[in-house]
């Protein structure tokens, strides 16, 4: 069953549940705005039969100065990431990364193996709400249902990356409860129906977007 069938909403709304039909051979232009960190990020996503590509640069401050972060992603028709290059500036200093995936939760670093990495499909950039929309699409949970994920979670301002477990429930059409396992984090995120972040508490807010077919 897809989430809204059954449930009073529209057939329009069921069809935007369709993956096949959302994402094949289209093009998002999105902004969001940074609550914590007076931060912009200008995201660009395009997916063709053979999968979906982002493109992204962000700009923002923290309490140490000011940083600009560019980051691709490559992700398969399932949106199970593929890869990750990023690079970023801040305070004079540059650092680059690239890790790539089999999808199945096998990760490298320019081509060496990340045992502790096993186990994660899924890429958390704190830096963008983009990333919370790969456990959403991938999941397509129906409202009511929850799921623990795995994620590579990256810092791309300090490089350090760790292996997370996080949970999505989907409480409504357009809302998801986000948890870090164990519990020391949680907030109601809301998504449009691309299932793209229009409003994180506290974090981001998704202030313009255009859609391209």
């Amino acid at each position: 069953m897809l989430p809204g069938e059954n449930t009073g909403y529209p057939h329009f709304w069921r069809s935007f549940c369709n993956k096949e039909h959302k994402f094949n051979n289209m093009q998002w232009s999105i902004i969001w705005n940074g609550r914590e960190n007076d931060s912009r990020e200008h995201c660009l996503i395009n997916s063709n039969d053979s999968g979906i590509k982002v493109d992204s640069v962000i700009i923002g401050k923290n309490e140490s100065g000011i940083y600009r972060v560019e980051y691709a992603l490559l992700l398969d028709q399932h949106w199970k990431t593929i890869s990750l290059t990023a690079s970023s500036l801040h305070n004079n200093i540059v650092q680059h990364l690239e890790y790539t995936s089999d999808g199945q939760g096998n990760w490298t670093d320019k081509g060496q193996v990340v045992e502790r990495l096993q186990g994660c499909i899924d890429i958390d950039l704190p830096l963008t709400p983009f990333t919370n929309s790969l456990p959403v699409n991938r999941l397509n949970l129906a409202v009511g249902a929850e799921s623990d994920v795995r994620v590579v979670y990256v810092d791309l301002l300090s490089q350090k990356i760790s292996p997370l477990t996080q949970k999505y429930k989907r409480i409504s059409a357009d809302e998801y409860l986000y948890q870090n396992v164990p519990n020391d984090f949680e907030a109601v995120i809301k998504t449009d129906h691309e299932g793209f972040v229009l409003d994180y508490p506290e974090l981001f807010w998704q202030s313009a977007s255009s859609r391209l077919e």
